[in-house]
């Protein structure tokens, strides 16, 4: 088991988001932490922005729903080591997405940027713990079976 460190930000009275920090192409990041995700999914400008190449990611015919419209463009891209905090995962797929909409969100409350969500692909079969009193992230080493 993992226990991994969270920052919980006040949205002004509109709720609270959980963050973790994570290490992705040997740089680090925030993620948000997303219950209600069923993909992690990554933010293409700034994986671009970090000097990730257009190149790495892989067009997909699906057309992703959420964060108000039905029909973005999405990628995929395999990260060979993501890390949050001591958990890590080689090889890991991921989606990616422009989720300007949400650092633009964060920059007009004065918040650092986030490369992205951690999401239920992640939370679910490793047996994810939230503890909002620790402010810790719980996961396991192996998938749930």
């Amino acid at each position: 088991m993992q226990k991994i460190p969270l920052s919980i930000i006040d949205l002004h009275g509109d709720g609270y988001h959980l963050l973790v920090d994570v290490v992705l192409f040997d740089q680090p990041f925030k993620m948000v932490l997303d219950t209600g995700a069923s993909k992690t999914v990554l933010d293409k400008n700034t994986l671009l922005n970090a000097g990730i190449t257009e190149e790495r990611f892989q067009i997909t015919d699906i057309l992703s729903t959420g964060l108000g419209t039905n029909s973005m463009q999405s990628f995929t891209l395999e990260i060979p080591l993501f890390k949050i905090n001591g958990w890590q995962r080689e090889r890991f797929q991921t989606a990616v997405l422009d989720l300007s909409s949400i650092n633009y969100a964060y920059e007009q409350m004065n918040l650092e940027p986030v490369v992205g969500v951690v999401g239920g692909d992640i939370l679910r079969p490793y047996g994810a713990k939230i503890d909002y009193q620790k402010e810790q992230l719980t996961l396991r080493s192996r998938k749930l079976k």
